[in-house]
């Protein structure tokens, strides 16, 4: 049978020739039929995003070499003017707190800190969780078994009461949230890891490559790691938000950096006293906060489209 034979073989369920069908195509398997107008919404929408991060971690980079009004020392604005509206021709383009502390300056080193937590935290997550997931669905058997108990101890584990433990032994700064966000995240990055693990092991190339005689360790470092990364980095951007919105949370409970430090959380807890007459010191910072978060979701679901062969279907 030719190749123009098997396409014009009828597919088993479908209507014969005679039958009255619709005159748009069936879309063959795994192609995308998003609409033009849908395609260029995502399109923008990346672009805008990537230009809020690009933006965001730019400033965050070079916030001590930037012209900004004090926003971390309380002993150095004893002389400025203290809940100051938004005013983008004065010197404090976003106001200040109740402390006189720059609210522009509060929310650029608070990206900095948050930026910082979150890819520390999903960076120790891909290297601990990966390693031991990639180790789990390749050998199998007792490896396995030992590693996924492991695991799930640590799922089974209330991630609420280990941060409080955490905060009540430790400091809580930037090192030491990022330590304990890492922890949590290392069963997501295990579970993702092991499951492609054990698919891409059974895919003819690896067994080609165990034919040919390769080493285990060449055929994790040559044919799955590769494969796993990139579905692993691309998922890796909404966890990256995940635990952004995780340490503003305990920020905004004052189990994370505590001020004068800034953190968009903290600066959210400390102008909610006055949210009725001043509602910049909490809408700047969660406006900050929610845009972030949408920019990593954003550029999280173009990665899973591109690089995850499970997204590309949907």
């Amino acid at each position: 049978m030719t190749v123009h034979e098997r396409i014009e073989e009828p597919v088993h369920g479908a209507p014969s020739a005679d039958t009255e069908t619709s005159a748009d195509p069936a879309p063959l398997p795994g192609r995308r039929t998003s609409r033009p107008g849908t395609r260029r919404g995502r399109r923008i929408g990346l672009w805008l995003s990537a230009g809020w991060l690009a933006i965001e971690l730019v400033a965050a980079a070079t916030a001590d070499l930037l012209p900004l009004a004090e926003g971390r020392d309380p002993s150095s604005t004893l002389d400025a003017p203290i809940l100051m509206p938004p005013n983008p021709l004065s010197a404090h383009p976003l106001g200040t707190d109740r402390q006189g502390l720059d609210i522009l300056s509060g929310v650029i080193f608070g990206a900095r800190t948050s930026l910082t937590v979150g890819f520390g935290a999903v960076l120790m997550g891909i290297t601990i969780g990966g390693i031991l997931g990639l180790l789990a669905g390749y050998y199998r058997g007792k490896t396995d078994t030992i590693l996924n108990f492991l695991n799930d101890s640590l799922l089974a584990f209330p991630p609420l009461i280990l941060l409080l433990a955490l905060s009540s032994v430790v400091q809580p700064n930037v090192r030491n949230v990022t330590v304990a966000l890492g922890v949590l995240a290392v069963p997501t990055f295990f579970r993702l890891a092991r499951a492609n693990t054990m698919t891409y092991s059974q895919r003819n190339f690896v067994l080609a490559a165990k034919a040919l005689g390769a080493t285990s360790p060449r055929i994790l470092g040559r044919e799955i790691v590769p494969n796993v990364l990139a579905s692993t980095i691309a998922y890796a951007f909404v966890v990256v938000a995940v635990l952004i919105v995780a340490e503003s949370s305990l920020s905004f409970l004052g189990l994370s950096i505590q001020r004068p430090e800034p953190t968009w959380g903290n600066m959210i807890a400390a102008g909610q006293t006055d949210l009725a007459k001043h509602p910049h010191l909490v809408f700047v910072p969660g406006v900050i906060l929610f845009l972030t978060v949408l920019s990593l979701n954003q550029i999280g679901d173009w990665a899973q489209r591109k690089w995850d062969p499970r997204a590309r279907k949907i």
